[in-house]
């Protein structure tokens, strides 16, 4: 399975509303549930009203459009990474999955990624 790094760092934050949000950004995921609203996006558009942020993360893109039938794609590429000792911040759209993994870690990443049989497209060495 081909993987894809994505260029740019990202961050994970909790905002207390979506008013602060700008839907026009390239990158952005939102998560919003009873109990917390979640967006991923871009460092550089991280909304100016936060609640908490994580920044330092890098994304991978699996580069393949995934049906729905498709099982254990998460699940492998997650088990990859912790038997590297890395953990994953995940999020899924329609098509795909998108994998986080803290900078300092990308190149470990990809080690073990290769390692485990998939190809990494837009390497970063």
């Amino acid at each position: 399975m081909r993987l894809q790094i994505i260029e740019g760092k990202f961050s994970v934050c909790k905002v207390e509303n979506l008013r602060a949000v700008n839907f026009n950004i390239p990158w952005l995921f939102v998560g919003k549930t009873d109990a917390e609203i979640s967006v991923v996006c871009l460092t550089v558009d991280v909304p100016h009203a936060t609640l908490a942020r994580e920044d330092g993360w890098r994304a991978l893109r699996v580069a393949e459009k995934m049906d729905f039938v498709l099982t254990g794609v998460m699940a492998g590429i997650s088990t990859v990474l912790a038997k590297a000792g890395i953990s994953i911040f995940a999020v899924s759209t329609f098509d795909t999955d998108y994998i986080l993994v803290k900078a300092e870690n990308l190149d470990l990443a990809q080690t073990a990624l290769e390692a485990g049989g998939y190809s990494i497209e837009n390497p970063v060495r």
